[in-house]
């Protein structure tokens, strides 16, 4: 066909840089990430100075949290003391995992707000197995931990069981579960030989994950062998997602659940399933903090708050399992810089503020990228009006008829 030289296509309309910046940001999730966590402590910086205190204070603890460097107050000279970085690591780990959690269910399009729950039933199972399975070395932690994580799966199977065979709700579901869970807790807890209304007798020293070693070279912090358990998971989730039928299954699920049960795909195990591995995850981290941060039960009359601070650690990490390992190492930063912070007189509440509002910035995300998404659509349609000169249009003849 002979090109119109009389009316050549007028060339494609150039983007402004708005438009590229926004486009750019909606591609790439970790950019995101970056940007949000930088504006969530630009306005913890912008408060800080609003209350009159100095934002140095806030920064500091962060840096001696992360890596145990400090100015003494009286010398002035620097000291470092590395049982920072133990601790900073140990908030991280029930973190990570519960994001995992989070991650995990959401990969296959469901929200599971009740990692906290699961993260209660996980504790509570690693508590009583610590008091009722034989004290033998190297298998009661272990089996402590087995016990923990299958009741986080069970925990979580229920509501995917619910949901996939009766489509019933699971953030719904999630939130009473959790309610259960701390209440049942409780409930069983006390019922154990010499436990007040707060806490147990001491754990057997066979059940513990406490390690002597992570000890001495961190200054005696809580650093335990649930980094092991924690590196695991986070290797595991890399694996099932990223290499197995299971985890192509789950994705699969995850992005229409329709066409994978037409492609032949269980939509019901895969939800199930999902739910189950997302509660283990949960209950993992409840294994790790009440074995090894503890050397006693605890009967909560509160929850620990892991299970939700996971929702956003997810959601920074893009619920990728390197990318939840990080943002559990910022979140547990910022957990474990409040009391530094208290210290240099700065509202530790301060670090709660920043975690809100970098799970408010990334969740802009999705409205900026529908924005974007109908800039270009609208875009192309003008451009396609322009290049299709008047009279050209096709136009249908009745049926039976042909196409002038």
């Amino acid at each position: 066909m002979a090109e119109n030289k009389e009316n050549p296509p007028p060339p494609p309309a150039r983007q402004s840089t708005a438009d590229r910046i926004l486009e750019v940001f909606t591609r790439s999730s970790g950019l995101v990430s970056l940007v949000v966590v930088l504006l969530g402590f630009l306005a913890g910086t912008l408060i800080i100075v609003a209350v009159g205190r100095n934002p140095v204070g806030m920064y500091s603890a962060i840096l001696q949290a992360v890596s145990g460097l400090s100015i003494h107050p009286r010398t002035g000279l620097w000291v470092w003391n590395i049982r920072h970085i133990g601790e900073w690591l140990t908030f991280s780990m029930p973190l990570i995992l519960c994001g995992l959690s989070m991650g995990f269910a959401a990969r296959t399009g469901l929200f599971n707000i009740g990692a906290e729950g699961q993260y209660v039933a996980g504790l509570t199972a690693a508590q009583f197995a610590a008091f009722y399975f034989p004290q033998i070395p190297g298998l009661h932690a272990g089996f402590a931990v087995i016990c923990a994580i299958t009741a986080g799966a069970v925990w979580g199977g229920v509501v995917g069981y619910l949901k996939a065979r009766f489509r019933v709700s699971e953030v719904v579901a999630t939130i009473m579960m959790n309610h259960i869970a701390l209440y049942l807790s409780r409930i069983l807890t006390m019922r154990i030989p010499g436990s007040s209304t707060f806490r147990t007798p001491d754990f057997p020293s066979s059940v513990r994950l406490s390690s002597e070693f992570f000890e001495t070279i961190t200054n005696f912090s809580r650093l335990n062998h649930g980094i092991f358990l924690t590196l695991g998971a986070i290797i595991f989730y890399w694996l099932v997602m990223g290499k197995t039928r299971l985890g192509y299954s789950l994705k699969a699920t995850g992005f229409n659940k329709d066409a994978a049960h037409y492609g032949g795909i269980n939509v019901k195990a895969c939800i199930t399933s999902a739910m189950a591995i997302a509660g283990g995850f949960a209950g993992l981290a409840g294994a790790v903090v009440a074995l090894g941060s503890f050397s006693h039960g605890r009967i909560l009359a509160m929850q620990d708050g892991f299970g939700f601070e996971g929702i956003a650690v997810a959601l920074v990490g893009n619920t990728t399992a390197w990318g939840t390992a990080l943002a559990g190492l910022l979140f547990g930063m910022l957990r474990s810089a409040q009391p530094l912070m208290q210290g240099r007189q700065i509202p530790r509440e301060i670090t709660i503020i920043i975690m809100g509002l970098i799970v408010v910035f990334i969740s802009l995300r999705a409205g900026v990228k529908l924005l974007v998404e109908w800039q270009m659509k609208e875009r192309a349609r003008r451009t396609q009006d322009v290049m299709e000169p008047a009279g050209t249009h096709r136009h249908t003849a009745p049926a039976g008829g042909k196409n002038v």
